[in-house]
This record gives structure tokens, sequence and C-alpha cells, in this order.
């Protein structure tokens, strides 16, 4: 009979842990942007680049882009003054909607919050979009007689919604902090 003896030297083998990628985001510092427009807003210092990019002097409608090109993403502002007969809100609200449908195809979910601050009378909607999709958040704000305002979020990148998902939380919270301290002019 013969005996068998087996000897090892180090530690038992213990696999790794599946790591996941830590990305920590400054906390937000707010800043009244400056921007000539017929409202006013707070924005984030990570918006280096604030442009105008357009203004219709018919249709009375600016464009503004809010870059973040630290976080690779811009906040895309459209403002378009209300008629007097407040037919083109209604046309404003349904292509704000519409736009949020487009989405659907792709979209796992598509939470929408209300958003109301009757001091300042503004009223809007916010909506998240989850999933591989171009634009993860929207929003649209207004008085409902003289302003409207719409913005969507959008990265510089192919979607994919779990690598882009820490950013667009992060700047999530910009719009809705950008939709609460809007006032208009």
């Amino acid at each position: 009979m013969g005996i068998v003896t087996l000897v090892s030297c180090g530690e038992d083998y213990v696999p790794k842990p599946k790591a996941y990628l830590r990305l920590d985001y400054p906390e937000a510092k707010y800043i009244e942007a400056k921007v000539d427009v017929p409202f006013s807003f707070e924005t984030n210092i990570l918006a280096t680049k604030i442009k105008s990019i357009g203004v219709d002097a018919v249709t009375k409608s600016y464009g503004i882009n809010l870059e973040y090109p630290s976080l690779k993403g811009t906040i895309f502002l459209t403002y378009k003054a209300v008629e007097d007969d407040k037919k083109n809100l209604t046309n404003f609200l349904r292509d704000a909607r519409k736009f949020t449908e487009k989405h659907m195809v792709k979209a796992d979910e598509i939470p929408e919050y209300p958003f109301t601050d009757k001091e300042k009378k503004v009223y809007g909607s916010f909506v998240e979009v989850k999933g591989n999709v171009a634009s993860p958040a929207q929003f649209y704000v207004t008085d409902s007689v003289n302003h409207f305002l719409t913005g969507s979020l959008y990265f510089y990148a192919k979607p994919n919604y779990d690598s882009i998902l820490p950013a667009a939380n992060y700047l999530q919270k910009d719009i809705k902090h950008l939709m609460e301290t809007i006032k208009w002019k």
C-alpha cells in the first residue's frame, strides 16, 4: 500500500468579484445663466458652453444649447412665444408629446412627472425615457399665456442605457433644477 501526500504552496484560489466602473460627479453648483432670452434660469457650472443658437424675430423663438463637455452631453432648449389666440400653445404641447412618442419603439419605460409652480406660473412635465434611446430625458414648461420652453438631453455617443445612466441621472437633476428656477420676463 502506498501513501500519497499532496503539498500546496500558497493560498487557496478565490476568484475576484465583478467590478463596476465608478463614476463620481462633483456636487452640482448652480449659477444664473447669462443668456438674452425672455426668461431666466439657473444652470450647473459644468455646463461650460452655453450657446444661443439662433433667434427668429418673426416667431419669437430661441434656441439654446447647454453643453457639458466633461459628460459628453448637451441639453437642447427651444423657447417659443405663445400667440394671443393660444392656438400655437396647443400645437407646441402636441409636438412635445409627439417627440416623446417617437421614443416608444426603443424605450423600456417612459415615466412622466408633472411639474407645477403656481407662484412663478410655471407648469409642465418632465419625461424620463428609459432604454437605448437617443434622448433619455425631455421636458416642457409654460405659463399657458405667453411662454413655452421645451428641452431634451442628448449624449455624443451611441445609445447604450447602462453606459450613459450615471451621466443621464446627473443631468436629469440639472433639468429639474432648471425647471424649478425658471422665471418668465
